[in-house]
């Protein structure tokens, strides 16, 4: 595999994006599943099985729940520019840059012994 040397603010773009992401998926787990006030259901029983899906009512999302998933987005797509668009990938030959992503992409992680 070729080395690459990433620009040290891409990189940092990069873990902050990895982070953000974490962090907006842990969020979002919290949430109602639903961001608008939705009511419950329950499934028909399908044929050869006793399982029945159903789903309770949820609430909605309150204004401060929108807000922060709102700024997690907002974050997760700057973030996004910002590595996609450094300038590092106009110095990568066209044909290494899937590589030099990957590259990125794992770049914060601990070099194997």
């Amino acid at each position: 595999m070729l080395k690459y040397t990433l620009p040290e603010d891409l990189r940092a773009a990069q873990l902050a994006l990895h982070q953000t992401r974490t962090a907006y998926e842990q969020y979002a787990s919290t949430l109602p599943w639903s961001a608008e006030p939705m009511p419950g259901w329950e499934g028909d029983k399908q044929l050869h099985s006793s399982y029945r899906s159903h789903k309770e009512g949820s609430p909605g999302y309150t204004e401060e729940q929108a807000a922060e998933v709102a700024r997690f987005r907002a974050r997760l797509l700057e973030l996004s520019i910002t590595v996609s668009t450094h300038p590092f990938w106009d110095s990568v030959d066209a044909g290494g840059r899937v590589e030099a992503r990957m590259a990125l992409k794992h770049a914060h992680e601990p070099a194997e012994a």
